[in-house]
C-alpha cells in the first residue's frame, strides 16, 4: 500500500518529468543524452501475465519524436526483495516498447534502503542489471534562493531528505522564502509540512510566520482539513482517521475507539506521522 511519502515522492516526476534527468545528471552511473523534451510515459506493464506490473513513474526523454533514454522511477521507503525481481521485466518491456535504453531510478527513504538496492541484480550471464539510486545522503542540500526557482521539485526533495540534517535551518529558511513564488509552491510547501517530522514542521512554520499554518492545497486537505477545527486532540484523532481512511488501511471498531478517546496529544501525533509511511494498521499502534 502506498504511503504518503512514496506518492508525494512519485508526484514530483508527475509534476515536472525532467527531474529524471537532473537526477541522472547528479549520478556518475548515467549519462544523458542530449534532448529536448521530457514526456511522462505509462507506467503499466501489463505485457506480462498473470502478474500486474505498474512503476511509480516512467519518464522518456526525446529528441524530435524519438525517444533516446526512457527512465523507470522507483519510490523505495524499506528494502523490498520482490523488487529484485519485478524491476527486469519494467525496464525490459519498457526498452521493447519505447525502443531506446533504459534505467532505473530508485529514491530512498533511508541510506540503509539506498545500500541495498544498489546491489547489482544479474541477470543472465554477463548480464547485470545496476539501478541508479539516491539515498538522503545523495540529494543534494539546497540553500541557494535561486536554485529553489529553477528546480522547486529538487528543492522539495531537499526539504525531505535532509529533514534532520545540521543545515536544517538554512534549508528550510530557503524553502520557506522562495517557494511561495513558484509554480505548484503552495502545494509543495503542504507536502513538505506534512512529511517532516514535528521539530521541522514547527521551525518551517514559523519561519514562515503562521503560527498555526493553515494548509491551502487539495493534497493536504484530503489527508488534514477534517481534524482542524475540532480542537488540538480531536483534530489529531479525525486527521489520523482521515489518513488511514484515504490509504485504504481497515480501521478496526475498537481502534477507531480508541483513538477517538486519546486526549494524549503527543501520541497521536506520533500515530499520524506512523499513518504516513506504515504499510499495515499494525505498524501505526505498535507499542
Amino acid at each position: 500500500m502506498p504511503s504518503v511519502l512514496h506518492e508525494a515522492v512519485a508526484d514530483l516526476f508527475r509534476q515536472r518529468p525532467r527531474l529524471a534527468a537532473d537526477l541522472l545528471a547528479l549520478s556518475d552511473a548515467c549519462v544523458v543524452p542530449e534532448f529536448d523534451h521530457a514526456r511522462l510515459e505509462s507506467g503499466d506493464f501489463p505485457d506480462i501475465d498473470p502478474t500486474e506490473y505498474r512503476a511509480d513513474a516512467v519518464v522518456a526523454l526525446t529528441s524530435g519524436n524519438s525517444p533516446v533514454l526512457a527512465a523507470v522511477i522507483e519510490v523505495q521507503l524499506r528494502p523490498d526483495p520482490e523488487k529484485e525481481w519485478s524491476w527486469p521485466v519494467y525496464l525490459t518491456t519498457l526498452r521493447a516498447r519505447l525502443r531506446c535504453p533504459t534505467v532505473l531510478l530508485v529514491l530512498c527513504a533511508d541510506d540503509r534502503t539506498a545500500a541495498r538496492c544498489r546491489r547489482p541484480l544479474l541477470l543472465a550471464p554477463g548480464c547485470t542489471l545496476v539501478p541508479v539510486v539516491f539515498g538522503p545522503a545523495d540529494v543534494p542540500v539546497i540553500t541557494d534562493p535561486a536554485q529553489v526557482g529553477e528546480n522547486p521539485e529538487l528543492a522539495v526533495l531537499s526539504a525531505v531528505a535532509h529533514r534532520n540534517h545540521p543545515d536544517r535551518e538554512q534549508i528550510l529558511t530557503v524553502f520557506a522564502a522562495e517557494m511561495v513564488d513558484v509554480a505548484n509552491g503552495q502545494m509543495y510547501i503542504d507536502l513538505v509540512l506534512a512529511i517532516l517530522p514535528r521539530a521541522a514542521r514547527k521551525l518551517l512554520e514559523t519561519l514562515m510566520a503562521t503560527g498555526t499554518y493553515q494548509y491551502k492545497s487539495e493534497f493536504a486537505r484530503r489527508y488534514y482539513a477534517e481534524g482542524e477545527a475540532k480542537g488540538e486532540a480531536k483534530g489529531e484523532a479525525s486527521a489520523l482517521l482521515t489518513i488511514l481512511r484515504a490509504r485504504q488501511l481497515p480501521v478496526p471498531e475498537e481502534v477507531e475507539h480508541e483513538v477517538l478517546s486519546c486526549s494524549d496529544v503527543d501520541l497521536l501525533n506520533s500515530w499520524v506521522k506512523r499513518a504516513a509511511t506504515a504499510a499495515t494498521i499494525a505498524e501505526v499502534f505498535e507499542k
